[in-house]
C-alpha cells in the first residue's frame, strides 16, 4: 500500500475527506516551491500534488500556465520533482506527481518509476494518458508498486468509467467539469453526479478537482468525495506575493481555511 492509499484510508476512518493541494515545482524557484509545499502540509494538507511544468499544458488554465512557464524559464528539471517529493514526505504528507506523459517518456518510464519510489512519492496523475495507451506505465507501476491515477470526467461514458477505474490505483481523479484548470465561482452539481456514477463501478477513493477555490466549495465537495483537490487558487497565492515570506503566509492562510471549511 502506498502512502497515498494509507492517508486516504486514515482520513476515511476519521470521517473526513482528504485535502489535496497542488503546486508546480520550480515556481517561483525550486527552493521556494518546496518551502510552499511544506507550508501547505503544516497548514493541514494531507496529500501534495507536485506539478511537473510542461511546455504544452493541455489541461491547465492561465494561472498554472503562467507559473509553469516561469519555472521552465528558470531552468526547472525533471529531477526536481523527486527532490520535492522527498521534502513533502519528510514533512509528513503523501506526495503524488502530476505530469503530462511526454516528460516521463523522455526520461524513461522504468527509470522514472524507480526514481519515484526512491523519492517516497506514491505514483503519478497523468491527465493526457488514458489506460488504453498506458501499457508501459501500467507495467512499470506494477513492477514498482506505484499508484497510477487516471481521470474521469462528466463526459465519461459508462463503459469508459469501468475501464478507467479498473486500470486505476490509489484514487480516481474526478474532474468536476469540462475545460481547463482554474478557480470557479461554483463547483456545480456535475461533480456530485460524476462521483455517484463512479462509485457505482469502483470501490476506490474518489477525489474531485478542477474549480475548487474557497472553503465553502471545499466543504461542499468534502460532503460527497473522499478527497478535495485544490490547485489554481493556491498557485495564485505565489503569483500575487509581494515577497517570499508573503507567499508562504498566503499559502498557510488559505490551506488552513480550506482545511477548516472541510472539517465543518
Amino acid at each position: 500500500m502506498t502512502r497515498v492509499s494509507e492517508v486516504l484510508r486514515a482520513t476515511k476512518a476519521e470521517g473526513r475527506a482528504a485535502l489535496i493541494g497542488y503546486l508546480p515545482v520550480g515556481f517561483p524557484s525550486v527552493g521556494e516551491s518546496i518551502d510552499a509545499m511544506t507550508a501547505m502540509v503544516e497548514a493541514g494538507v494531507d496529500i501534495v500534488e507536485i506539478g511537473m511544468p510542461y511546455s504544452d499544458p493541455l489541461m491547465d488554465g492561465p494561472v498554472i500556465q503562467t507559473a509553469a512557464t516561469r519555472a521552465l524559464a528558470a531552468g526547472v528539471h525533471i529531477r526536481d520533482v523527486f527532490t520535492a517529493a522527498r521534502a513533502v514526505t519528510k514533512a509528513g504528507a503523501a506526495a503524488v506527481i502530476m505530469t503530462y506523459w511526454n516528460p516521463v517518456l523522455r526520461y524513461g518510464v522504468d527509470r522514472f518509476a524507480a526514481d519515484l519510489v526512491d523519492s517516497g512519492a506514491s505514483g503519478l496523475i497523468t491527465p493526457d494518458l488514458v489506460p488504453d495507451e498506458a501499457q508501459d506505465w501500467i507495467a512499470a507501476s506494477d513492477k514498482h508498486d506505484l499508484d497510477r491515477i487516471f481521470l474521469v470526467a462528466p463526459s465519461s461514458t459508462p463503459d469508459r468509467l469501468v475501464s478507467t477505474t479498473a486500470a486505476t490505483r490509489g484514487f480516481v481523479y474526478a474532474a468536476s467539469l469540462m475545460g481547463v484548470t482554474g478557480a470557479r465561482e461554483s463547483v456545480g452539481e456535475q461533480a456530485a453526479i460524476l462521483v455517484e456514477r463512479t462509485r457505482a463501478v469502483t470501490g476506490l477513493p474518489i477525489c474531485v478537482g478542477l474549480g475548487v477555490s474557497t472553503p465553502e466549495q471545499a466543504e461542499q465537495v468534502a460532503s460527497f468525495a473522499d478527497g478535495v483537490i485544490v490547485g489554481s487558487v493556491l498557485v495564485r497565492q505565489l503569483l500575487d506575493r509581494t515577497d517570499p515570506q508573503d507567499g508562504l503566509s498566503r499559502i498557510r492562510e488559505l490551506a488552513g481555511a480550506l482545511r477548516r471549511g472541510m472539517n465543518r
